[in-house]
């Protein structure tokens, strides 16, 4: 029996943050994961998806290339060799993670955790030796999984999730995308870049957390592209004829039948437990997750918990890995607290779609009186002469105070763009300082200086509004 000052159950952003920030403060620090390090975001979520975003980024603007005066001939690709990057690139980041562990000092047991008793966790490894930990203190980082609904025919073949639609060997023909929400939008973009035929099938409203107005915008780049969008469309059932498969949907016109080759499921993900008897130990949770203080605490003292695993679930990696400090610091003895207000999101389609702080339908709820600013890509020297004209920035801001509440971005790099608006929402920054903020020239981000400009109608090179 080996005893740790700290037990980490988990090795996804949140857990493996956790325990190098922990081992950073001088803990002896135990890493559990019965997967593979990185978990579901560096196995089968953001940077695989991210990998082959990339390559259809690429290839899109190797197809449009004549427009910038080169002569490529006809452009293809090779999707085995596009997955065998992939996996490369995974590979690498993996390893590489291994290393800093290994560096850190953070103890590596591969294998499934088991609460045994307050303090006590049992680890059983790959080849069925188990392995027992005395630790002082816990962090709870076992992630999500994905939701799968209750629908007839879900289980059918070619019936598949996003991590085999990651792992696919090539692109299929006919593609049905069930949902409407990050995952399914951006599986969706990914594979029309491809050439498939995609078909999205959601229930209700695509993207439901976003900003109203800046998904209508989206909504016809995506059709452009080619993908038909079939909202509030319940799926009623799935068929399989031979190689084929039918979907049922429920429409306003009556039942509509769409055929396909694959049906990728992308509903969303929920939180999982790793299979860990959270009761034996007293922890509070529910369906949602496992509750948690701002500290990251659980309702058992010595126990964290963080990331997918805990709620309010914000499924996002870059959150966990934040609360993933804020548990470490306070597992050494810190007063660490995780602030939600400023948390960026961002939606890997074409254009990028992004957003900080409160969507204009949230600042209503709250009777908050806004005052709202906009720019087009179309009119920024960068994004033109780039040839990525597509999206806006929009800017919410305070009627009363001028204070930023929100910042979202439809168009080229928006991901990288939204940190300017996060960095403004959590310094409670004023328009103003916005505005008179020195942005270089010419840059993509010269569009956030604009609709901040604009907000106040000032804006320098818009003569209307969008």
């Amino acid at each position: 029996m080996e005893q740790y000052q700290l037990t980490v159950i988990g090795a996804g952003p949140g857990g493996y943050t956790a325990a190098l920030r922990a081992a950073g403060l001088g803990l002896r620090v135990l890493l559990v994961e019965k997967e593979h390090l990185g978990g579901t975001c560096l196995n089968h979520g953001c940077i695989p998806t991210k990998s082959l975003w990339h390559s259809a980024s690429l290839y899109r603007r190797l197809k449009g290339a004549s427009a910038y005066g080169f002569s490529t001939g006809e452009v293809g690709f090779d999707f085995a060799r596009i997955q065998a990057r992939k996996a490369k690139v995974v590979e690498d980041l993996v390893s590489n993670l291994s290393g800093l562990l290994k560096k850190a000092k953070v103890e590596v047991w591969a294998g499934e955790a088991q609460l045994l008793a307050p303090g006590r966790v049992a680890v059983t490894l790959p080849g069925g030796e188990t392995r027992t930990a005395v630790t002082d203190k816990l962090i709870i980082a076992t992630g999500s999984e994905e939701v799968v609904p209750p629908i007839p025919g879900i289980d059918l073949p070619g019936v598949i999730f996003s991590k085999e639609a990651l792992a696919l060997d090539r692109v299929p023909p006919r593609l049905a995308v069930v949902g409407g929400g990050v995952i399914a939008l951006e599986m969706a973009s990914i594979f029309a870049s491809f050439g498939a035929a995609v078909t999205i099938v959601q229930r209700s409203i695509l993207l439901r957390r976003e900003d109203r107005e800046m998904v209508r915008r989206l909504t016809p780049y995506l059709r452009r592209q080619g993908i038909k969008i079939m909202t509030e469309a319940p799926l009623q059932r799935i068929e399989r004829s031979g190689e084929e498969l039918t979907l049922i949907a429920a429409t306003k016109n009556g039942e509509e039948r769409i055929t396909v080759d694959t049906v990728l499921v992308a509903v969303g993900r929920k939180a999982s437990f790793g299979g860990l008897d959270l009761d034996l130990l007293g922890v509070k949770y529910d369906s949602t997750g496992i509750a948690v203080t701002e500290k990251m605490e659980t309702s058992v003292p010595n126990v964290y918990a963080l990331g997918d695993a805990a709620t309010p679930g914000y499924f996002l990696a870059h959150t966990a890995s934040h609360q993933g400090l804020v548990a470490a610091e306070n597992c050494a003895g810190g007063s660490a607290v995780f602030r939600a207000e400023a948390i960026p999101v961002c939606i890997f389609t074409y254009p990028e779609l992004a957003r900080v702080g409160l969507t204009e339908e949230e600042a209503a709820a709250r009777g908050v009186t806004v005052k709202v600013g906009k720019f087009p890509f179309s009119a920024n020297g960068k994004a033109y002469l780039q040839g990525e004209v597509d999206g806006v920035v929009k800017i919410i801001a305070d009627g009363d105070t001028d204070t930023v509440l929100g910042v979202h971005i439809l168009g080229p790099h928006a991901s990288d763009l939204i940190q300017e608006g996060t960095l403004a929402v959590a310094a409670g920054a004023k328009i103003g300082d916005l505005q008179n903020l020195i942005h270089p020239h010419p840059t993509l981000s010269e569009t956030v200086w604009e609709a901040a400009l604009n907000v106040t109608g000032s804006s320098i090179h818009l003569s209307r509004g969008v």
